[in-house]
């Protein structure tokens, strides 16, 4: 669709909404923060954002029908994208503090405490991107802004794995103690570990890259 891309930031009661929803109309999306499912479902894009435990942000998930709006709009080829904890509760379980929570399931994977001297892992870090990444199209060597103490070490579908007939994700990695999922780009669900509305131009650039595969 041409023009104006409308974006729904999804409101579950985590995640710095604000910030996420300036940074995405300051680089020209239509936006609304709303925990409204027909809106969640009919926007062209569809922002989950996170912050704090992983249970607590799916407890609040489930409450609005998080889970079963962001199926739907997968099961459609409709875009979402996931930010910091909205990216973990993607994957299939998170542990933290010995609680063992169930995530959203969409990738195989296990949140944990990071392996690292210092915790949480706050501030700017660079990435590694594969090449043919669409999100990171021109961020070649930048800096993102993280604040997380939890991540993903290993991911088996991650297209550097070994060879498969079927399409598998592009994963971009980072390194804070050990290597650790930055980015996933999987078709039309897409996802950061950082925060790209504090990212600065680089944030932005990101935003962007994602509007254009708006359709």
């Amino acid at each position: 669709m041409a023009g104006v891309k409308k974006v729904t930031i999804l409101d579950y009661g985590s995640g710095n909404l604000r910030s996420a929803e300036r940074a995405l109309a300051r680089v020209g999306a239509d936006v609304t923060v709303t925990a409204d499912p027909q809106a969640a479902l009919d926007a062209d894009g569809l922002v989950v954002p996170g912050v704090g435990a992983f249970a607590a942000c799916m407890q609040g998930l489930r409450a609005v029908d998080g889970p079963r709006i962001i199926g739907r709009r997968l099961a459609g080829g409709r875009p979402v994208l996931g930010i910091c904890v909205g990216m973990q509760i993607l994957f299939d379980r998170g542990v933290e503090h010995g609680h063992d929570a169930e995530g959203c399931g969409e990738w195989p994977g296990v949140v944990e405490p990071l392996e690292a001297p210092v915790l949480p892992h706050m501030g700017w870090n660079t990435v590694e991107a594969p090449q043919d990444s669409v999100l990171f199209d021109g961020l070649a060597d930048q800096r993102f802004y993280f604040v997380h103490s939890y991540g993903v070490r290993e991911f088996p579908l991650a297209a550097d794995g070994p060879p498969s007939p079927l399409a598998k994700p592009k994963v971009t990695w980072a390194e804070h103690g050990d290597r650790f999922v930055a980015g996933v780009e999987n078709g039309t669900l897409s996802a950061t570990q950082f925060h790209p509305e504090k990212s600065g131009d680089a944030g932005a650039q990101l935003l962007t890259n994602w509007l254009q595969t708006l359709d």
